[in-house]
């Protein structure tokens, strides 16, 4: 098989969470370990870094990896979904692992695959720790896919366990209040191993306390320690400038970040614990952190996080996609002077669209649409759902289409927004 039939295979073959939804979810950690076994465990052959939460988790990641190719390392670095290929989700030192490695993982172990009924998750994971093996890594960053206690990645005993924070995403799986879905968060949390928590929230941060207490591990809450400053963002420039204060000593760190939404400032004050942290440990100096901020898009390869695209009309796309991420995104594009804004906007079936939909501004004008996967909303019930909360605008069958038709009403004075679902913005970037 070839590249493109290797990855129609795992799709047909696996059941994919993000093309079926909650059918894919997996309940336990039984295939990996069994995956782990017979690979010979291969995530004990360097050091980890563990990366959950509900946003802010993708970014926060790809900022570690930067950071510590700049200081030298050979980092492999683990994320999901992807947006263009599969092979984003694989990187060492921000280049995607080769078509001919997945082909050749894929037919090596079949057999094994075959007896053991993995989901696409499961053979992901075991392959992106299986490379990070073969190419020599010395750290590897691991983004949790979904929850923390039962997501495939949380078999590895990582240097230090990372969780950006708490919203409504996945509740259905995670559990229906936000205490039930930061029990299962915390559940990366290993013995002995510090753990950042970049936001303090009121509701929750007692179950991070408790868990950490339970296994002897030492806490920081990052926005307790460091406050992040970023200066007002000049839209032709493409990055910010930003200032993280050290809270205990007044010391500052400042530079620049591709990254321009204003959501970054908490995933700073999360990096800026992390660096504390592991600086000593890892040899990593100021300079590698504000050099790693500034190229995290050139040495990772990072999209989607509130991406420019295009100007005149200024286009704009950002992956958020709970009411959290969203709520953000929303109030930075309402402070964009504008004539008008435009949104193409398509969800999957699995939102509670009750949550996000009242976000949106009702004098902004829609492009209601849907992507190319199995999980997608149809346009004519977002409508609807969309007229119960007075947004006005029109369907469209693919996303192709509602671009086209926003690109034309458009006038160079106008905003294009594209989000509400990672497979929307993935078909326009």
């Amino acid at each position: 098989m070839n590249y493109k039939e290797t990855i129609d295979t795992l799709y047909r073959q696996l059941p994919a969470y993000h093309r079926i939804g909650k059918a894919a979810y997996k309940s336990n950690l039984n295939n990996i370990l069994a995956l782990d076994e017979y690979l010979k465990h291969p995530h004990r052959k360097y050091k980890t870094i563990h990366v959950a939460g509900t946003n802010g988790k993708g970014s926060v990641s790809h900022l570690i990896a930067s950071i510590l190719q700049e200081a030298g390392y050979r980092t492999g670095l683990y994320t999901s979904p992807h947006l263009r290929d599969f092979r984003e989700r694989i990187k060492v030192n921000g280049k995607p692992i080769k078509k001919r490695s997945v082909v050749e993982f894929v037919k090596r172990h079949s057999e094994f695959i075959g007896s053991l009924n993995p989901s696409f998750f499961e053979i992901t994971v075991a392959m992106a720790f299986n490379h990070f093996e073969a190419s020599n890594v010395e750290i590897a960053v691991i983004e949790v896919g979904l929850g923390g206690r039962l997501d495939s990645t949380n078999i590895i005993t990582p240097l230090l366990s990372i969780i950006t924070n708490i919203g409504h995403d996945h509740m259905d799986l995670l559990g229906n209040t936000i205490e039930m879905v930061a029990t299962e968060k915390a559940g990366i949390i290993k013995n002995n191993i510090p753990v950042v928590v970049g936001e303090t929230q009121d509701k929750i941060k007692d179950i991070f306390i408790a868990r950490a207490s339970e296994a002897g591990s030492e806490i920081f809450f990052a926005d307790q320690n460091f406050t992040c400053f970023l200066e007002s963002y000049d839209y032709t420039n493409g990055s910010r400038g930003f200032t993280i204060t050290d809270n205990r000593s007044d010391r500052l760190f400042e530079g620049r970040i591709p990254l321009a939404g204003d959501y970054q400032s908490k995933n700073l004050q999360a990096l800026a614990q992390v660096f504390y942290l592991l600086k000593d440990v890892l040899k990593i100096t100021d300079s590698n952190l504000i050099k790693g901020i500034r190229k995290v898009v050139r040495n990772t390869g990072l999209f989607g996080r509130w991406q420019v695209l295009g100007h005149n009309p200024l286009i704009i796309c950002d992956t958020g996609h709970n009411r959290e991420g969203l709520d953000y995104v929303i109030q930075q594009l309402k402070s964009i002077p504008k004539t008008k804004l435009r949104c193409v906007i398509g969800f999957v079936t699995d939102k509670d669209l009750g949550l996000v939909l009242p976000l949106f501004p009702a004098d902004a004008y829609y492009y209601f649409t849907k992507a190319s996967v199995p999980r997608a909303l149809h346009e004519n019930d977002l409508m609807k759902e969309a007229c119960k909360y007075k947004l006005k605008g029109e369907r469209y069958p693919n996303v192709s289409e509602a671009m086209k038709a926003a690109k034309n009403d458009a006038v160079g004075t106008d905003v294009i927004f594209i989000g509400g679902s990672t497979f929307i913005v993935a078909e326009v970037i």
